[in-house]
């Protein structure tokens, strides 16, 4: 089976472009039936196989988005096969996939939004780009993985627009607030004046290196615990709030499933879930009769 995994690896990387996150999770999930079947020919796979293979997983206590994944690398790897003529039948076809959980995304209000991006303080190379970097998530709401991928070539000053690379490699134009501009302004102008390298990347870490998605992370820890909040966020809340947040003011959803880069416009309505349980919540407070 392994020689037919590292095929369809080479078909998504090639063919179809897809992110290495996309990649690699396709390769371990795959990589898990193949442990599970041992050395069962690719040609006896059989649609009781694999929800035996499934009844594996629930054992296990995986969660449902995690079956749900590996259902769908499942059903990709064998559409491959039968398309490449490598087995007769798609045993994957009826698999059914199991409901998934609604978690509402976190995301913090506009006053909360606005202390963390002012926390960053002093005037050393650090709290300029830490700043920048704060403004820039939240004035785009681009994604941590597209963040660290940003060049100095990709921001345009004048257009108020930066490119922005996404899932499957898509390119994407994304408009981007004065105040994240200028953030990034002051933030290139202290690099030249401290003598930095020129370089491609954006954001770079202490060694002058670009930055990675885990140091954004703890840039963002840092300033959750300078500010003290006490809502557990990552990254992606200011994801989630640029999003929430343009809805509130009245922006239409295709507008933010665009800016959010969301190929499906069923991705991006978990935030309309947000903006209506406020919405309640300010009607069961308010209204006499509610």
């Amino acid at each position: 089976m392994s020689r037919y995994i590292e095929k369809f690896v080479r078909y998504l990387e090639i063919e179809k472009n897809a992110s290495k996150y996309t990649v690699l999770n396709y390769s371990i999930d795959l990589n898990s039936l193949k442990d599970f079947l041992k050395d069962e020919p690719i040609e006896k796979i059989d649609y009781i196989t694999l929800r035996r293979y499934l009844a594996y997983l629930k054992e296990k206590k995986l969660s449902k988005v995690s079956v749900a994944r590996k259902i769908a690398a499942i059903r990709s790897f064998f559409r491959f096969l039968c398309r490449e003529g490598y087995v007769k039948t798609n045993p994957a076809s009826s698999l059914s996939t199991p409901k998934r959980e609604v978690h509402l995304p976190k995301f913090l209000d506009e006053n909360e939004v606005v202390k963390l991006i002012e926390s960053p303080e002093g005037d050393s190379i650090s709290a300029f780009r830490d700043r920048a970097i704060l403004e820039t998530l939240y004035s785009t709401g681009i994604r941590v993985s597209e963040l660290v991928g940003l060049d100095v070539g990709a921001v345009d000053h004048i257009g108020g627009v930066i490119k922005v690379y996404g899932k499957g490699k898509k390119e994407r134009i994304v408009p981007i607030g004065e105040r994240a501009l200028q953030a990034i302004r002051e933030y290139l102008n202290k690099r030249r004046y401290e003598g930095s390298k020129e370089v491609r990347a954006l954001f770079l870490n202490k060694s002058g290196e670009r930055i990675t998605d885990r140091s954004i992370r703890r840039i963002i820890e840092k300033y959750i615990r300078k500010t003290s909040m006490k809502e557990k966020i990552s990254p992606h809340t200011l994801r989630h709030s640029f999003a929430t947040h343009l809805l509130d003011r009245g922006a239409d959803l295709r507008s933010v499933q665009e800016l959010l880069g969301h190929a499906n416009l069923s991705t991006t309505q978990i935030y309309t879930h947000i903006t209506t349980e406020r919405l309640k919540s300010a009607y069961e407070k308010a209204h006499p009769r509610a």
